[in-house]
């Protein structure tokens, strides 16, 4: 089954209402930009779910120190290193830090940047996200989820979990889960009715496209 990851909370209500229609992750933004949340807010943002719903904390280029110290203060479940994370700060931040460490891989055009079998070969996951000038999110521009697939499974190997963001939304969502067949499908701005506010129409219709690939198959 692939997994959902609603991620960019900023109001308890939209991590209740991703908790009630069965995401697996929740994520907060820690990242800059403007989904950012403070330490003290996203306490109240990941109290709003129910057990078994694990907690994200997206994280830019702050020293390792510094994640595996916020991490242990807001209890996540999972580490995401999204500003371009090598596999000696993934070490590092593993003897710091108990939980998993998803690393962000932004990817441009049609092929895997070379330093993608570090990554492959370290985290727990890997996130394919796209790659967007200046900023660390992919800004809703989608993949060629078709084009990745072949070096996506030979890097993947049938070893380690693939995370799938950049630009997913509910009119798209299956397609990319037939394509590559990730672990976990991540959406943000796809489901929200304004930046940080999600549609929870729009939530409910991505869970009911990720869903129909599993019945189809």
């Amino acid at each position: 089954m692939t997994d959902i990851k609603f991620c960019g909370m900023t109001r308890a209500a939209d991590a209740r209402a991703a908790a009630d229609l069965g995401a697996a992750y929740v994520g907060v933004v820690f990242a800059g930009g403007p989904r950012e949340q403070t330490d003290e807010r996203a306490v109240e943002i990941f109290a709003a779910l129910s057990p078994g719903v694990r907690r994200v904390g997206v994280f830019g280029a702050d020293a390792m120190t510094v994640i595996a110290r916020r991490a242990s203060a807001l209890a996540l479940d999972v580490v995401q290193l999204h500003a371009d994370p090598t596999a000696r700060e993934m070490a590092e931040l593993r003897t710091l830090w108990p939980g998993e460490i998803w690393a962000a891989l932004r990817v441009e055009g049609l092929e895997l940047p070379a330093h993608a079998a570090e990554l492959f070969a370290t985290a727990d996951a890997v996130l394919l996200d796209a790659k967007v000038p200046g900023v660390l999110g992919g800004r809703g521009v989608a993949l060629d989820w078709s084009a990745l697939a072949g070096s996506v499974a030979v890097m993947r190997n049938g070893r380690v979990r693939l995370v799938l963001a950049g630009g997913l939304r509910p009119e798209n969502v299956a397609d990319a889960v037939r394509a590559l067949n990730p672990d976990v499908v991540d959406v943000s701005s796809g489901v929200e009715a304004s930046v940080g506010i999600k549609d929870a129409a729009r939530m409910r219709a991505f869970r009911d496209a990720v869903r129909s690939v599993e019945v189809a198959r």
